[in-house]
């Protein structure tokens, strides 16, 4: 997906304006809710897949170092935390979003690291102007250093472009982001609010003689940086076949902004519904199709893992608390 400004400002500065075409195939593809373990899925082995799914593979490794008293005690405190309602009650709906939630605790560091170079006023939010002014300041006042960066990714291009995706991630509309706000506005393929964004993007980025629309060779030269005379690698070939028989799904020899949304947005298995589900079979005693803590605690090693459940591995980094 395209980034926000910042992260081409660096390049920019060091290649004297203007960044070299790809030369690797490029992979535009959102899978938002990828495999949550590389662990085998089986329950009569391990709860490993299980761990991990719920915790985090980091996570999962730091409760592999505790008594069963300690994992236990600290799974207690996690599912009042997954009971968003505080109605005493955690459901496949609620156990969902908190496996989402870990899976993604990535992209949440990430903001946390540098929310401090954007809230330039320290008022836990950051506004446009704050924003603007980290990233593009210095342009604004040096506009003549940049007259040569024709580069698609030139400031000029990207200000607008980043003040359009700030608008809508910043949902209540007051020009100023919250940590949830901006984490949309850097990440935006993660949030469903943000994916109309993300597929005008992608057909800006592809489609160089701007009729709205990707044709095939805009769709290969995205991916592929075609030397004079050179001859195609056979990956190239396959996508021209991959183009014509599956992305122009109405055979016009051209991809529209659906098209588009169903190549790079495709909609895969949903891995974090599913393994809540099976949390919640598994731990439900009384087949009410919610779980209590006692029932979570009662099943507590298929959640998380413990000294008496560690698989070997001798792990001793710490890691802070969910």
């Amino acid at each position: 997906m395209g980034c926000p400004a910042a992260c081409w400002v660096a390049l920019l500065l060091c290649t004297g304006g203007s960044l070299s075409k790809p030369t690797l195939r490029k992979e535009r593809v959102v899978h938002p809710d990828p495999q949550l373990s590389d662990q085998l899925h089986e329950d009569n082995q391990s709860f490993q897949y299980d761990h991990e799914a719920f915790l985090g593979k980091e996570e999962a490794k730091t409760f592999d170092q505790l008594t069963p008293e300690e994992s236990q005690e600290k799974l207690g405190k996690i599912v009042d935390r997954i009971d968003d309602n505080k109605d005493g009650y955690v459901t496949t709906e609620e156990l969902k979003n908190w496996i989402k939630r870990v899976q993604k605790r990535y992209i949440y560091e990430n903001v946390a690291k540098v929310w401090r170079d954007y809230d330039l006023n320290n008022d836990n939010k950051i506004s446009w102007e704050e924003y603007k002014q980290a990233t593009y300041g210095y342009y604004l006042e040096n506009p003549e250093e940049f007259q040569d960066a024709t580069d698609q990714n030139s400031f000029k291009k990207m200000l607008p472009r980043d003040e359009r995706r700030f608008k809508s991630a910043d949902l209540d509309g007051d020009s100023a982001a919250t940590r949830e706000e901006f984490t949309a506005f850097l990440h935006p393929e993660e949030f469903e609010h943000m994916k109309d964004i993300v597929v005008l993007e992608t057909l800006e980025d592809i489609d160089k003689n701007e009729d709205g629309f990707v044709d095939q060779d805009e769709y290969i030269a995205d991916m592929f940086a075609h030397e004079e005379g050179g001859p195609e690698p056979d990956w190239v070939l396959t996508e021209r076949e991959q183009f014509s028989d599956f992305r122009d799904i109405n055979k016009d020899g051209k991809m529209d902004k659906e098209e588009i949304r169903h190549w790079i947005l495709p909609q895969d298995y949903d891995h974090a519904q599913a393994e809540a589900r099976h949390l919640v079979y598994e731990s439900d005693v009384d087949k009410d199709q919610k779980l209590t803590k006692e029932e979570i605690l009662q099943n507590w090693n298929m959640f998380v893992g413990s000294q008496a459940t560690n698989y070997g591995e001798d792990l001793t980094k710490n890691h802070d608390e969910l």
